[in-house]
């Protein structure tokens, strides 16, 4: 019987992998890097200049890249999408290829503008790239010759192209997998990228609320965090929550993986109501503001503005209260009913007992966000 239920499993697995195998049409095969620059002069390679706001290459990573390149050390290959009109949305690639086409003096940005080329520095192997520029007319002493930049152009790199029979969602499954696997990309910022290339408007509509003066006065957080992009992150788990049944709470697996699922869900959706979601983003944080100030998602009772960011505060407080404003019609919460509220917090047991430290997020969010619905219930 065991025997049975094993083959019946093993069975069930080679199904899946062939059926989901045959949704993925793939293709590889060497490119000169005088031929991809030709393709992307001609608009036939898209690598998303919006994901430029995510380049933080220092000018040292992009000389080293130009020196692998020159001394022939292997590069890693860059993944492509083919679309339906035959163009290629670069999914795995970008900081690499960026950096070819804005030495060589052909990278645009969003506007359509060239970029300036940069200068490369030296290095350990080569102190002689120090200076060094493509093709600087007016100093051309420290100019790669002709020969150099014939050579530089010969070179190969691998393309891997995932072709337009595949599935629609395999590119954004690809381009996640690999950003979140050994990536210097923090999670949100690779839920960035993918926003960018399923609906670059929602993209810019989610940056504006993560601008919202009372949202940032409120969360109060660090630089690197927001360097990190975690300030989007917080938006997006503000409107992914508020409307979440406590079904759905329960049922996260993977935060991280459940908010990127949701994201995408969200982004194509016709339906999804832009301007209500953002209409009670901005009525939660205006009156969290006006009631509580800022720094209240990092302060404890008696004291004020002490240590960092609290994402299980924000929870309660900013989801609870935004999932009641988002089924109200009335203009403005109760601020003296969140003042009292947020005083029954901090002596409440289940806060206190899964707030604490050690709670996993799959644990703490089905409790957390439920006391804050029934707490700050006062719109």
């Amino acid at each position: 019987m065991r025997k049975s239920k094993s083959l019946t499993n093993q069975n069930k697995l080679l199904s899946e992998i062939s059926r989901r195998a045959k949704e993925i049409h793939a293709d590889s095969y060497p490119m000169s890097i005088g031929e991809i620059t030709s393709i992307y002069r001609d608009k036939e390679l898209d690598i998303h200049p919006e994901f430029q706001r995510v380049f933080r290459w220092s000018p040292l990573q992009k000389t080293k890249f130009v020196e692998s390149i020159l001394l022939g050390i292997p590069i890693p290959s860059i993944f492509v999408s083919q679309r339906d009109d035959g163009v290629w949305d670069v999914v795995d690639g970008v900081q690499r290829l960026s950096t070819i086409f804005q030495f060589t003096g052909i990278l645009k940005n969003e506007e359509g503008q060239l970029v300036s080329p940069n200068k490369l520095i030296g290095t350990e192997y080569l102190p002689s790239l120090e200076g060094m520029a493509w093709d600087d007319k007016d100093d051309p002493e420290n100019s790669f010759s002709d020969s150099l930049r014939i050579d530089f152009k010969r070179q190969k790199l691998d393309i891997k192209i995932v072709k337009k029979e595949s599935d629609p969602n395999t590119k954004y499954d690809l381009f996640e997998r690999l950003n979140t696997l050994g990536s210097h990309l923090s999670d949100q910022e690779v839920r960035n990228c993918l926003l960018v290339m399923i609906n670059p408007k929602f993209h810019t509509w989610l940056e504006t609320l993560a601008n919202d003066e009372s949202f940032i006065e409120t969360t109060s957080l660090s630089d690197k965090l927001i360097d990190e992009k975690y300030n989007m992150e917080l938006v997006l788990r503000f409107l992914i929550f508020s409307n979440a049944s406590s079904q759905a709470l329960s049922g996260i697996q993977d935060v991280g993986e459940h908010l990127s699922k949701k994201m995408r869900a969200i982004a194509i959706d016709p339906t999804y109501d832009i301007k209500k979601a953002g209409n009670d983003f901005k009525i939660t944080f205006d009156a969290i503001h006006e009631a509580l100030g800022p720094d209240c998602f990092r302060r404890s009772e008696g004291q004020k503005g002490r240590g960092g960011f609290l994402i299980s505060v924000f929870e309660v407080i900013a989801i609870g209260l935004g999932t009641n404003v988002s089924g109200t019609k009335k203009p403005k919460p109760d601020i003296a009913g969140i003042k009292k509220a947020l005083s029954k917090l901090w002596s409440n047991p289940v806060f206190t007992n899964y707030s604490r430290s050690g709670r996993s997020a799959t644990s703490r969010i089905p409790k957390l966000i439920p006391l804050g619905r029934n707490l700050f219930d006062v719109v």
